[in-house]
Formats: C-alpha cells, structure tokens, sequence
C-alpha cells in the first residue's frame, strides 16, 4: 500500500496541528506512512477584509462560508482536475455517515484525501461541484470541520500497514472489523478484584483467569452480544 497524503482546509489550522504532533499520527510521519499538510484558505479571501463568509440569499441566520476562497484554494494546491488516486471530501451534517469501513476503502483506494472543514453555517451550495464525496462524522452539529478532520485522517491512517508497528494483524484486530462492535465482549485488567466505594467486590470472570485460551475464546464468543 502506498502512502497516503492528507491536505486539511481549514480557517483553524492552530487548532489541529498539536493532535498530528503526538501519538500514532506522529510516529506515523515519521516513518513516512502519512503525510498531513494544512491550508488555510482564508490566504484566498477576495477582499480587502480577507473575509471567507457573507450573508445567506434568501435571508436566514448566520454566515454562509463563500465559494470562490475554497475553489481557489482547491485549484492552487491541484486539488480541482485531479486523477483517481485523490479523493476530495466535504465535511458537513449532511454527509454521508464515516464508518470503518469508509476508513478502508479510502486508506485502499487513494493515495492523497483532501478534506474541507467547514465553520459558521455551512457552505455556499455550489461548493459541492467542486468535491467528490460529502462525510459526517455523526448525526450532530459540530462549531466546525476540525474534530472530523483528524477523525478521517486518524481512521484511514490506522488502517495501513505499519502505522500501528504489527501490520496488518493489528489492522484486523482492532475493533469494527470484520463488523465487530464497539466492546464485542467485556474486557478486564487489574486487579482482579476491584472494591468499589459502596464495598461491593467486582471481580474478573474466573474462566479469564484459568489460562485454557479455548475457554476463554468460547466465553468472548459467547459474550460478544451482550453488550449493547
């Protein structure tokens, strides 16, 4: 798998750049897995106030983000004429719903993902000839595009090989693959048995404890549903 490029357009760049400079993003660059590169396209404003919003047509509440400042951004970093190797996506409400398997076909498929995090009301209508695909992170409004920013880039990243040091059984291992939800089965660490305030005991199941590792898959297997 080749390695993926991500360009961020964002009027917040500040409020994104610590998350990459940690953890598994930053190993990730590092060892040349990933590459993130932030624009703020606000450098596009087409008026003496570098202003990227304006009011709504029709009246309405709020500021509309403005088409030209996106689109020019868009074309200054080749983003607009773009092969079938990159993948330009709107981040907003009514997208489409970013799940894991979204996560693996876009780690799979592109080599550069360049995603518009949006602010105030939304976007100019028309920004959306200009992008391939729209995505939301969930059915909830957001101050802005920048928490589902790093939530694509974090998700695709983890899935190519090398960025979480096991390749790919680590991939296959983690959590919603193969369609496994979130907490499949209950899971413990130390001690094994907690006292809780009230002093009630709250113990580890014992067939985790036994080391018969058939057991133990039987009993996962066999818990697996009953988490919600």
């Amino acid at each position: 798998m080749s390695k993926v490029h991500f360009d961020i357009l964002t009027l917040f760049p500040h409020m994104i750049e610590p998350y990459l400079q940690d953890s598994i993003l930053k190993r990730a660059q590092e060892k040349d897995l990933i590459s993130v590169k932030l624009h703020d396209w606000r450098a596009f404003a087409n008026d003496k106030h570098n202003r990227v919003d304006d009011n709504v047509y029709g009246g309405g509440t709020g500021m509309l983000l403005k088409v030209e400042p996106i689109v020019a951004q868009l074309k200054a970093i080749d983003a607009l004429k773009h092969g079938r190797k990159t993948r330009v996506i709107l981040l907003s409400p009514d997208g489409k719903k970013f799940n894991h398997k979204q996560a693996v076909r876009l780690a799979s498929k592109y080599e550069r993902i360049v995603l518009i995090a949006g602010r105030y009301e939304g976007f100019d209508h028309r920004v959306k000839e200009f992008v391939d695909e729209t995505m939301s992170i969930g059915p909830y409004v957001l101050s802005g595009g920048e928490l589902p920013a790093l939530t694509i880039v974090e998700a695709v990243s983890r899935q190519i090989p090398g960025v979480l040091g096991h390749s790919e059984q680590a991939v296959a291992n983690e959590t919603f693959a193969d369609g496994a939800t979130v907490g499949e089965y209950p899971q413990y660490t130390r001690p094994e048995v907690y006292i809780a305030p009230d002093g009630t005991e709250l113990k580890v199941p014992d067939i985790l404890l036994s080391g018969d590792h058939a057991k133990i898959a039987a009993w996962r297997e066999e818990n697996k549903k009953k988490l919600g």
